[in-house]
């Protein structure tokens, strides 16, 4: 039950950061929020935790350094999805190669 809780929980906290950092396509990605949200309550929450005197509780600081993890999370991965796909995003993309650059023009 506790593992179902803590999904349930990166899950929202994983869409909140993509509603803070706006909808791409009009949706969630679910997938995306579930990572961006466990990664980064992992990381961002037990780190903001035990820095703030909090330990392991279930506290405002833990849930505050949980949402900036996925925050950070989400945005990164965004990064690295349009770095690999340049075409879909820069319609003025040039390709290395010449050929195929003339037949753009």
């Amino acid at each position: 039950m506790l593992i179902l809780a803590i999904i349930l929980f990166g899950m929202l906290v994983g869409a909140g950061a993509q509603l803070i950092l706006g909808r791409e396509r009009g949706g969630i990605d679910w997938t995306m929020a579930i990572v961006a949200g466990l990664v980064g309550s992992f990381i961002g929450g037990l780190l903001v935790s035990l820095l703030s005197g909090d330990g392991l509780a279930l506290r405002p600081s833990g849930i505050i350094g949980s949402l900036g993890g996925a925050l950070i999370v989400t945005g990164a991965w965004r990064w690295m999805r349009d770095r690999q796909t340049p075409t879909a995003k820069n319609p003025n993309y040039r390709s290395g190669n010449p050929a195929k650059r003339n037949q753009a023009k």
